[in-house]
């Protein structure tokens, strides 16, 4: 049945029942010659609409089931069944009416968005706060973001504060952000008022991009509506075939019109736009925009996915790895907090990284003076009165030969394929920062999820460099990887693996935009920014969390099965009445009563789409939550330390070498490593259990714990020892508190504990990260 919009359906309901009630009443103080007039009134009211939606879906040249209402209520007026006619009207009205407001709740979630965006922003300029439109804030303008308020533009904090991300996320709860941490548009400000330096413009903000995405996320006919009313077509030469036989074989024209009573199929037509937009709703509670009921069918049949790597896979934005320092008399965290501190008033991509590593820390961050940037190369300014550069190599360090260990640095970032900042303070070699694009924690869970609900094939499909890409391959676990790629070349993939399966591509890249737009489903990330890929795309993520795009198919499946289950049903009854109706033994009026229960029932099943189902999101209570942010907070610390096993190894060359760094690093193993360690055993690994509803989640992480311990144990007895003098083999000769330095063999040793504690540290951060970690991530939706 063709919708009317909300305020019409909800009128026409209304007179229709108001009229069959009249006639009621009027039947039942026993008047039943008065009580025809108003049954016949709805009756007619009833036909004059399905009339002119018949006629309206004619002009249109669309197939419509349309007709057998307008017979049904014609016949019923023709031989004076005007109670049937009546109750086929109500049940009519009551259709279009539960359509409507199906629709509207569906698109609620959505709208409540649009009316939120932000249309002022008061900047911060010459000392004075000055209230503008939201579309003339510039890259790197201060903004002030008082209490209550709505961010209007990205950027990065400048001071601590408490905000509510709820209507981008779903996350019910209060976030604490710090100086430093990049938020997005549309959030609310809900501790105390903060200044923030704008990283985008209005128009290419987070929440800019939602309140395009809202405009096209109109629920279009999909493929399963159209294929229900190509269906129920079918059922009009068959019902006119029935209700035809029924007459000539009994004579009695009101068996005819029972027939068309009970054969009107609304269970067909209201059950599938229901189920659908009903999974719309659902899916966009997950932070996920669907744009149109057919874009959800076909991410319901999706088979093979496709993934971009820069961020879809990974994060998409540079992240501080480690700190290569010039010498063990340089302090490491006081390099980066200088860096930090200095990079506060720059909107660029890799100030935010170097930024939120310093934050992360917990290290203090003061306003720098005086500061110059030199576009291309670098800045420069005073921080707490020492002169400090940020930049390229050259420009950073001077001219001349780079020392050993800024080589040494640069080895490694080519091997891992990091880049590279340079710090120099007060005019001499500091640091260099390493940058990698890690793997998204979620990324594997997602893929592995991907799988359960019925993928078969997993590609990664990049630009990228062919080894940065099989890494990251053979970290999220895919099937095949095709590196190298340009649009025009991801283009041809997306075609050749679209031959004889569905394809879902996902990107966030303007060279993802053909890709999206040539699969059958193409999604696109747009939680930072909206861009020409979600533009192109049938699906976006408005949530950081790719692992959300397995819980939109998991929506998107269930809704389908859910539309088809209420249409059979529906149908099926439907079906039965009509041969029940056929054989004389249902009247025009119990028929419309019983199609009206029918209709109902299909209804009330297709509404199932809207309540939760099964997802991939697994819920942590309260108490879980906090335990897990606390220790999340202290792994961001000891990831420092961490940095530092590696660089103290570097610098163990020989058996001359001073080895008060290495016992430095093991003060600090025992001192913060070890108590985080157990902590997380005794605190962190409970919570997993209960999450994932075993213990045995739990065994590899708590046998890396025990192998940190022991290796640790293993260093502090090789570097605190009594080793043998020159003289005698059998005599301990003791320099110092902690033993004579070691000869080469035991420096050797001491190097490769440290390396592999590295190493085991690095792999078991990672798997806290995507295990345990990212089940809290800040920006996860609540279903």
């Amino acid at each position: 049945m063709p919708l009317t919009g909300a305020r019409g359906s909800v009128v026409l309901f209304a007179l229709v029942s108001v009229l069959l009630l009249a006639g009621a009443g009027a039947w039942l103080l026993g008047s039943p010659d008065l009580a025809v007039y108003p049954w016949a009134a709805a009756t007619a009211l009833g036909l004059v609409v399905s009339s002119v939606t018949t006629i309206g879906a004619l002009r249109r040249r669309r197939p419509s089931v349309d007709v057998i209402a307008v017979l049904a209520l014609a016949g019923s007026l023709a031989v004076g069944e005007a109670l049937a006619g009546a109750v086929v009207a109500v049940m009519l009205a009551s259709g279009q009416l539960l359509d409507a407001r199906a629709t509207a709740r569906a698109r609620r979630e959505l709208g409540l968005l649009v009316a939120r965006a932000p249309r002022t922003a008061r900047r911060v300029q010459d000392g004075s706060v000055v209230e503008v439109p939201v579309d003339q804030v510039r890259r790197g303008d201060r903004v002030l973001v008082g209490t209550g308020e709505v961010v209007g533009v990205d950027g990065r904090l400048c001071g601590a504060t408490t905000l509510d991300e709820s209507a981008l996320t779903g996350e019910p709860r209060p976030v604490e952000r710090g100086v430093g941490e990049d938020v997005r548009s549309g959030v609310v400000v809900s501790g105390a008022p903060v200044e923030l330096l704008a990283t985008s413009l209005a128009g290419e903000s987070t929440y800019a991009g939602v309140v395009r995405l809202v405009e096209q996320a109109q629920a279009g006919s999909a493929p399963l509506v159209r294929t229900a009313d190509r269906f129920a077509v079918m059922f009009v030469p068959l019902t006119l075939l029935l209700a035809a036989a029924a007459w000539a074989w009994s004579g009695d024209p009101v068996r005819a019109v029972a027939v068309l009573v009970v054969a009107t199929p609304c269970p067909l037509l209201l059950a599938a736009p229901i189920a659908v937009m009903s999974g719309l709703s659902r899916a966009a509670r997950l932070g996920v925009v669907i744009k149109g009921g057919g874009a959800l069918e076909q991410l319901a049949a999706g088979q093979v996915v496709l993934f971009d790597k820069t961020g879809t896979l990974t994060q998409g934005r540079p992240v501080v790895s480690d700190v290569v320092t010039a010498g063990p008399g340089t302090d490491p965290d006081e390099t980066l907090r200088l860096a930090a501190s200095l990079d506060q008033v720059s909107p660029h991509v890799m100030a935010g990284a170097i930024v939120s590593a310093a934050t992360a820390r917990g290290l203090a961050l003061t306003l720098p003076t005086q500061v110059h940037e030199e576009h291309g190369y670098g800045l420069h300014g005073t921080v707490e009165g020492r002169a400090v550069r940020i930049g390229k190599a050259a420009w950073a360090h001077g001219a001349g030969a780079a020392p050993v260990w800024v080589l040494r640095a640069r080895r490694r970032a080519d091997l891992d394929g990091s880049l590279t900042v340079f710090v120099a303070v007060d005019g001499r070699p500091a640091a260099v920062l390493l940058l990698d694009d890690p793997v998204r924690a979620d990324a594997p869970r997602m893929v592995r999820a991907l799988r359960e609900v019925g993928f078969e094939r997993v590609v990664l499909l990049t630009g990228d460099r062919t080894e940065t890409a099989r890494s990251v391959g053979r970290l999220v676990g895919v099937d095949e990887v095709l590196a190298e790629r340009d649009p025009a070349a991801k283009l041809a993939a997306v075609g050749a693996e679209g031959r004889d399966r569905v394809t879902v591509m996902v990107g966030d890249g303007v060279n993802d935009a053909p890709a999206l737009a040539a699969a059958d489903v193409g999604v696109a990330l747009a939680a930072r920014g909206a861009t020409a890929s979600s533009e192109a795309a049938d699906v976006v993520l408005v949530v950081d969390r790719i692992d959300a795009l397995a819980d939109a198919v998991l929506v998107a499946r269930r809704s389908r099965t859910i539309a088809l289950q209420a249409a059979g049903v529906g149908m099926g009854l439907s079906l039965v009445a009509m041969v029940v109706a056929a054989a004389g033994l249902l009247a025009p009026a119990a028929g419309a009563l019983v199609q009206e229960v029918v209709d109902v029932l299909a209804i009330a099943i297709a509404l199932r789409a809207l309540l939760p189902g099964r997802v991939h999101t697994v819920q942590l209570d309260q108490a879980d939550r906090d335990t897990t942010a606390r220790l999340r907070l202290q792994h961001d610390v000891v990831s420092g330390v961490v940095e530092r096993l590696r660089s103290t190894a570097d610098a163990l060359t020989d058996a001359t070498t001073d080895l008060a760094p290495a016992r430095a690093v093991l003060a600090e193993l025992e001192a913060v490593l070890l108590p985080h360690e157990r902590a997380e055993e005794a605190d962190l690994l409970p919570v997993l259990a209960r999450a994932v509803g075993t213990t045995q989640a739990t065994v590899g992480l708590s046998r890396t714990h025990a192998e940190v311990e022991h290796q640790v144990a293993t260093l502090r007895r090789l570097l605190s020892r009594e080793l043998p003098g020159p003289g005698d083999p059998h005599e301990a000769a003791v320099d110092g508190p902690h033993g004579r330095d070691l000869d080469a063999e035991d420096v050797v040793e001491v190097r490769g504990l440290l390396y592999g504690l590295y190493a085991v540290l690095r792999l078991h951060e990672a798997q806290e990260e995507e295990e345990v970690f990212s089940l809290v991530h800040p920006t996860r939706a609540t279903p």
